[in-house]
Parts: structure tokens; sequence; C-alpha cells
């Protein structure tokens, strides 16, 4: 059994990686990333969180996000993120009764500081590119890269060649 404990941080700022069963391309279609979005729209208005940075991929998400003050529990939402979805998701169960639609567990990092949140929203925004999904973030639908443009944290055309901040990172 792993000895892995994670780090809970009222207020913290997090970044995600979950990854779905066997790294099925469950993302395929709009019609699932809309599923996934009510249902973390449906999460946040009943424990409230900010997605400072999102990207879906066909296999697998990562995401920022900022906590309230008084809360650190972030695996309550993504269990009940996991849940929504899922029960919209017709699946073969296993022996635990679970859905096989997602891997058990996710990744996270806490992040730490100003530059180490500059490259996990980096990495965010440059995954599908990394992954030869598209040449320029820009391109990739399912990403919140148009609202940082929007903020101004990024220019439209960024992400053409991979940034030096996060060369060679591997978060998946």
């Amino acid at each position: 059994m792993s000895d892995y404990r994670r780090c809970y941080v009222p207020g913290g700022c997090y970044f995600f990686t979950v990854v779905t069963h066997r790294r099925r391309a469950l993302f395929g279609s709009p019609d699932r990333v809309q599923l996934l979005r009510q249902a973390m729209r449906a999460v946040q208005r009943a424990r409230p969180f900010t997605i400072q940075a999102m990207v879906v991929l066909p296999d697998h998400l990562h995401a920022v996000w900022q906590l309230p003050e008084d809360d650190a529990d972030f695996s309550r939402r993504w269990r009940d993120i996991k849940r929504g979805f899922s029960s919209q998701l017709d699946a073969p169960v296993n022996h635990r009764g679970e859905k096989a639609i997602w891997q058990r567990r996710f990744w996270e990092h806490l992040i730490r500081d100003e530059d180490d949140w500059r490259r996990h929203v980096d990495y965010v925004h440059y995954n599908p590119v990394k992954h030869g999904l598209v040449e320029r973030p820009a391109q990739w639908p399912y990403s919140s890269f148009h609202a940082a443009v929007r903020k101004g944290w990024y220019p439209l055309h960024w992400g053409a060649a991979e940034p030096e901040d996060i060369r060679g990172w591997r978060l998946e």
C-alpha cells in the first residue's frame, strides 16, 4: 500500500492531473466535455472553488484551483465531480460497484509561490500542443487559454514553441 499523503491547506492553490480509466478517450466529443462542465459547476455551487486554469484532453485533464480561505477539501470536490460526470454515462462496474470511468486517484501539487503558479498555468495551457493535438494552445477548444488571453496573461499566439519554464515537464 502507498504511503502517499496529501497536503491539505485551507485556501490553498493546487494543480491537479485527473486521468480516465486506462486512458480511455472519454472526452473525444463536445457532449462529454459539456457533461464534465455541468458536473464541475454543480460542485462549485455546493462547495465553491475558483478554476484559474484548466484543459480537458481526450484521456485526462489538468486544472489549477484556488480554494476558499477556510476550506482545504479538494478531494471531496474531485470525488463529487467524478461521481456527477460518471452518473451520466453507462460503463462497466467493478467489484467495488464503481464505474470504470476514472482512475481511482488523482495527482495534486500545492502551488508554492507565483513562479510555481505561472509554470503550472503554462503547463495546463501548453498541454494540447505537448500531446500533438494542435500546433498552438489557441487552437484547442477545451481550455481556459482564451480566458487567460482576455485577462492579459498571454498573447494569442503564445505557445507555438515549448515555453522554457516547463521544458521537459511530465505531470501526467
